[in-house]
């Protein structure tokens, strides 16, 4: 059955539906050696090629959707390349797949990462229309009063646009650092951060601890990983309106 080009290189695992629909626009992608538009359908044999290069569309064919829950340590990078040499989350990863990452979290910090073989997937799971939960345990230096967190609940300006927290509770500490749970439904850069710090405050530990209904386990480690139950996994496929 043929099914749009887009929907083809997501399945293989060669990035997001979004991602292929850019390369289309962009005259990146031929069929059997020939030019393409959006909306343009194939099967998987025939020759599909990014910048010229000819792609497996059948590796994934037969393949479920996989995902993964990567506990991120501090210091590890979200990228495949950099040119300090830093250490990256991918080499944490199993081979066996061309793994997606769902977000990304910033240098410093730690917790939890999903990685998923169904580029589909995370696509959606990224989207802002999903407004799907991210909660973080954040330490934060210094007096943090009732006004505070009433303004950071109701949304304060960023440089790039209207942020909030839409929950903040105490999670404990004594003196001057205290730790709190936030929750936000964007996945902006350093957006936790950036909005403790709009009043002044210094973020010194970040932690993130759920995605949607999918929860940091106690016992998984620094930078160990496991697999998330075929329900789970269902789970997060229905809350974006995805088949398997």
């Amino acid at each position: 059955m043929s099914e749009r080009l887009q929907k083809l290189i997501a399945n293989a695992g060669y990035g997001s539906r979004r991602w292929a629909e850019r390369l289309i626009e962009q005259g990146r992608v031929t069929l059997n050696n020939h030019d393409v538009k959006l909306g343009d359908k194939a099967v998987l044999n025939d020759k599909i090629r990014i910048d010229g290069k000819l792609i497996d569309l059948k590796r994934y064919a037969e393949t479920e959707t996989k995902v993964l829950i990567l506990n991120k340590q501090a210091g590890y990078i979200c990228s495949t390349k950099d040119t300090e040499g830093r250490k990256s989350v991918f080499d944490l990863l199993p081979e066996n797949n061309r793994w997606v990452m769902v977000g990304r979290l910033d240098l410093n910090t730690s917790g939890l990462l999903l990685f998923t073989n169904n580029g589909d997937l995370a696509s959606k799971l990224m989207h802002p229309s999903a407004e799907i939960d991210r909660e973080y345990s954040v330490r934060v230096l210094g007096k943090v009063k009732k006004e505070h967190i009433k303004k950071l609940t109701n949304g304060v300006e960023l440089e790039d646009g209207f942020a909030k927290f839409h929950k903040v509770t105490q999670g404990g500490g004594e003196g001057a650092n205290r730790w709190y749970r936030v929750v936000v439904r964007e996945g902006r850069k350093r957006e936790v951060r950036r909005l403790w710090e709009f009043f002044n405050f210094k973020v010194s530990r970040l932690i993130r601890t759920r995605f949607g209904d999918i929860r940091l386990p106690d016992k998984l480690r620094s930078n160990q990983f496991e697999y998330l139950k075929p329900k789970q996994v269902q789970t997060l496929l229905n809350s974006v309106n995805l088949k398997d």
